[in-house]
């Protein structure tokens, strides 16, 4: 991956906080042109630096009333199995980010659900009854106290 200048930095810092920033208004804040903006926005685009341009919708304003963090411990811990499990997750609805990590657990899972009786439903189907699940741990989010998707830059 090439190194991103100073202008691209710039850049990539105003439209992580609104990526519906005019080229025009970027042009201004970062002191180039606005084809000059637009030719990098495309590159950086087509060089998966920016991987999406996405809206971010309020979990709460469609019906999604709980999070929890679980984290995953696997029975077998084969590239195979590991696999199998990935695949699941990125299957899964529920699941909004899926981690798989160092240390006492193989994975920690971001799941979404409406209720706790949603949760019991999601956890019989992709966690009780998968066979290479050794054990889960399951932290109900009391409060949203951060959420960030913007990279310091």
């Amino acid at each position: 991956m090439r190194q991103l200048d100073e202008y691209d930095k710039r850049i990539l810092h105003f439209l992580q906080k609104n990526n519906r920033i005019t080229t025009e208004e970027l042009s201004h804040k970062v002191n180039l042109s606005q084809s000059a903006v637009q030719r990098r926005i495309a590159k950086m685009r087509e060089e998966n630096i920016i991987e999406a341009d996405i809206s971010i919708v309020s979990p709460e304003a469609i019906g999604i009333g709980i999070t929890c963090v679980v984290d995953v411990v696997l029975l077998d811990g084969s590239s195979k199995a590991i696999d199998e499990f990935k695949t699941g997750m990125q299957n899964c609805e529920e699941v909004s980010q899926c981690y798989y990590v160092t240390g006492s657990y193989d994975f920690v899972l971001i799941v979404q659900v409406k209720d706790m009786h949603h949760f019991e439903v999601f956890q019989k189907k992709y966690l009780l009854d998968n066979k290479n699940l050794k054990h889960f741990y399951t932290h109900v989010v009391m409060d949203r106290v951060k959420v960030n998707y913007s990279i310091s830059i």
